[in-house]
């Protein structure tokens, strides 16, 4: 037992020293910043700034933007990994291998194709006009920020749903229709309790990387719609004030922590049926 209880202490040792350098390492040092001024004395003024309204407006923006988009993901995905888990076997393995096919391009070629799509001049505008359609300006705009994020992030949503889904007991929704339920009824007593899991997940893993991204904005929003994320670079990479960028960084963690303990609290258990 004791040569056992060893032996597991061994095969975790990689795993807590890369815990530590990648993960508690770095989020000291964003705290030891956060509260420190640039000659290293300990100072609260980083914090304060935030709360100027320059800073408050693109931390609602960034939250706006992102709940948009996970909102209209999940509206989307949903129906959709529905239909998928109640296709055939073969059917359901077609469908997810396109639904993951773009994840298998590089982020920033995913969105520059976006940008080929979109622009005055791009392929939807070349579609409109050859339909008699006037053109439509959809680029630098929020909607394509926002439909920046869905594009990307979609598959985020779909996969945790149709997992939820594919693995729920066909006999429940013949028991449902058997004591009188309509397929609505069943839908919404039976179906979606059980899937708040996945739902919850799939919220959760568009929300957050939707708050925190940056590159998207500033290719799809042509620079006008500053987020968190664009901030946080920008105080790096040419302001050069790791302090105010480690403060911000601090708060986009509180808020993505907050906004998972908010959805980890409704996705205890598996859900239950509705009486």
């Amino acid at each position: 037992m004791k040569t056992k209880s060893y032996m597991a202490r061994i095969m975790a040792a990689p795993h807590i020293l890369w815990a530590i350098l990648f993960i508690a390492a770095p989020m000291l040092f964003v705290l030891y910043y956060s509260f420190t001024d640039a000659s290293g004395a300990f100072s609260t003024e980083n914090l304060r700034l935030l709360l100027d309204a320059k800073y408050l407006t693109i931390f609602l923006r960034s939250m706006a933007f992102a709940l948009v988009a996970t909102v209209i993901c999940l509206l989307v995905a949903y129906p959709l990994a529905y239909a998928i888990s109640r296709a055939t076997p073969r059917a359901q393995k077609v469908y997810m291998m396109l639904i993951m096919l773009p994840m298998w391009m590089n982020f920033l070629i995913r969105t520059y194709s976006i940008m080929a799509i979109l622009e005055d001049n791009g392929f939807l505008n070349t579609i409109l006009n050859s339909l008699g359609i006037p053109s439509v300006h959809i680029i630098n705009t929020s909607a394509a920020v926002i439909f920046g994020m869905i594009y990307n992030y979609l598959p985020y949503m779909v996969l945790p749903i149709y997992t939820v889904l594919s693995r729920l007991d066909v006999r429940l929704l013949e028991a449902s229709a058997d004591l009188g339920c309509t397929p609505a009824q069943t839908f919404t007593r039976v179906v979606m309790p059980l899937s708040r899991s996945g739902v919850v997940s799939g919220v959760t893993m568009v929300f957050v990387p939707s708050v925190s991204t940056f590159y998207i904005s500033q290719k799809l929003g042509g620079a006008k719609y500053d987020l968190i994320g664009d901030s946080i670079e920008r105080q790096f990479q040419s302001a050069y004030n790791y302090n105010l960028g480690a403060a911000m960084s601090l708060v986009l963690m509180v808020i993505i922590l907050i906004s998972m303990a908010i959805m980890n609290r409704y996705s205890d258990g598996e859900g239950g049926l509705v009486a």
